[in-house]
């Protein structure tokens, strides 16, 4: 009974990752119905200012709310932040749907963006709070399967359904997700944040099925307690009354006193040796991830898969696109339990190294038909979505002491959305000065540094508890 509530935590979540992903794609088959002379939908076309707001706005709108996501969570709890997050949303469509306005239309684009990026933050963090060790890897992999399910559910739509049954079945998610929202329990994480220790042990009892005085339940609330208040994160006050970072065994009686329980998360971030090497790890895994080139590659995929196959309509191309997409994330979601976060993003990186590199070279010399590069396209898509994508928003869900995760994972989501919008502004640029191919090799670098971080910088941190995964950052343990 217990895995089965986990699941339903992780589905409630997962589904505003679906939901991101059909707000992003959406503008690719509906541009179009607003730009046309002779529109329905608004009082006049969209100019082309508009209509690249059409599409930005919900990534500008994402980077703003990241900022106080962390802030929220904290605030609120998990579930009515899961709620806060519903209602801009659902917003966001009926103003899509009712409205005759590009300027109501462009408001709710930017309002879905709010949304986004505070869904981003809640979903790892509420998952990796609830989760069993043992399913961990699976969950943690679950919003990005459903981010990749969206994406592909949504261009299907695009291909199948008319304008207003799109909008209505989006309306009919964000209700369904607030309805899932509200059927779940708050995280016994924020409930001891909030020195609700009582609530925290029904909630720990409810996720694991367990009874509220069984020796797990007590076991697991200790065990929280302690990761609130961790032993070797204890500050040290010296008599001139400077904070230094002071390991257990370090203190000693020339100490003045000691502080244990009020330091801010952004100080233990600073100052705390594991929370900081966590921090870096992901930050870099997650940026190489961006710097691998997935959105400029998404970019021009639609021109290869149409010199390779012009036979084969856009919607079924957009839609075979995302369903390898869809494909590499559920393989992660399923064997990064099985063989370790460590296997999966080196392999997955050398699969997309040697794709970028293959394309690259293939395009530069001309040599070789062109349903080869669009099928290297697609093996890159899948080895990317196995390891390389998906790992670095795993761990982010999973490094972190609870104390610093709303902060570390909003300042590393916001440094993603930073990425991909700068990439996505000089990718153009690049073209022009480096040549598409020259672009793919650059991108391969980025492959082959994000190797070498697989093997020498990420922990294993398959099977581990939070506690072991601290030891291993400390290098206390072999990973």
């Amino acid at each position: 009974m217990g895995y089965l509530r986990q699941y339903q935590v992780t589905l409630a979540c997962s589904l505003g990752n679906f939901i991101i992903g059909i707000v992003f794609v959406w503008p690719s088959y509906t541009l179009k119905l607003y730009t046309s002379a002779n529109t329905t939908l608004l009082a006049e076309p969209l100019s082309e200012t508009q209509s690249a707001l059409l599409g930005s706005l919900p990534s500008l709108g994402a980077m703003v709310s990241t900022m106080f996501a962390g802030v929220m969570l904290n605030t609120l709890g998990r579930q009515k932040v899961g709620l806060c997050v519903a209602m801009p949303f659902l917003l966001s469509w009926l103003l899509i749907d009712l409205s005759s306005s590009a300027t109501l239309l462009l408001l709710g684009r930017f309002l879905s963006g709010l949304a986004c990026g505070v869904c981003f933050v809640l979903a790892p963090v509420f998952i990796s709070e609830i989760a069993d060790q043992s399913i961990r890897g699976l969950l943690a992999a679950a919003p990005t399967a459903f981010y990749c399910f969206g994406v592909l559910m949504s261009f299907v739509m695009g291909w199948t359904l008319t304008f207003k049954y799109i909008i209505w079945t989006n309306i009919f998610l964000c209700v369904l997700y607030a309805a899932l929202i509200l059927s779940v329990r708050e995280s016994p994480v924020f409930l001891l944040m909030k020195k609700n220790e009582e609530e925290a042990r029904k909630s720990i009892a409810y996720y694991k099925g367990l009874p509220v005085d069984s020796k797990p339940v007590l076991a697991e609330l200790s065990r929280l307690k302690q990761q609130l208040m961790p032993a070797f994160e204890l500050l040290t006050v010296t008599a001139d009354g400077k904070i230094d970072e002071a390991e257990k065994e370090k203190l000693n009686p020339d100490h003045a006193d000691v502080s244990i329980g009020k330091m801010p998360p952004f100080k233990m971030l600073l100052f705390s040796a594991t929370s900081r090497r966590a921090f870096t790890i992901v930050a870099i895994t997650i940026s190489f991830q961006v710097m691998m080139g997935m959105v400029a590659v998404q970019v021009y995929a639609a021109e290869i898969f149409h010199r390779a196959a012009p036979s084969l309509s856009s919607d079924m191309c957009s839609v075979l696109f995302a369903l390898v997409l869809l494909s590499g994330c559920l393989s992660c979601a399923f064997f990064s339990d099985k063989f370790g976060r460590k296997p999966l993003i080196i392999g997955s990186s050398v699969g997309v190294t040697l794709c970028l590199l293959s394309m690259a070279f293939l395009m530069q010399t001309n040599i070789g038909p062109a349903w080869v590069i669009a099928v290297l396209i697609l093996i890159f898509c899948f080895s990317f979505m196995f390891g390389a994508g998906s790992v670095p928003y795993v761990l982010l869900a999973e490094v972190f002491l609870p104390e610093v995760q709303n902060l570390a994972s909003m300042l590393l989501l916001e440094l993603v959305w930073l990425l991909n919008f700068g990439l996505v502004g000089v990718f153009p640029f690049m073209i022009k000065f480096l040549g598409i191919h020259g672009s793919f090799y650059f991108f391969a670098v980025f492959g082959v540094l994000d190797i070498l971080a697989g093997i020498f910088l990420v922990p294993e941190t398959k099977g581990l508890s939070r506690e072991q995964i601290q030891e291993a950052l400390q290098g206390r343990r072999k990973t």
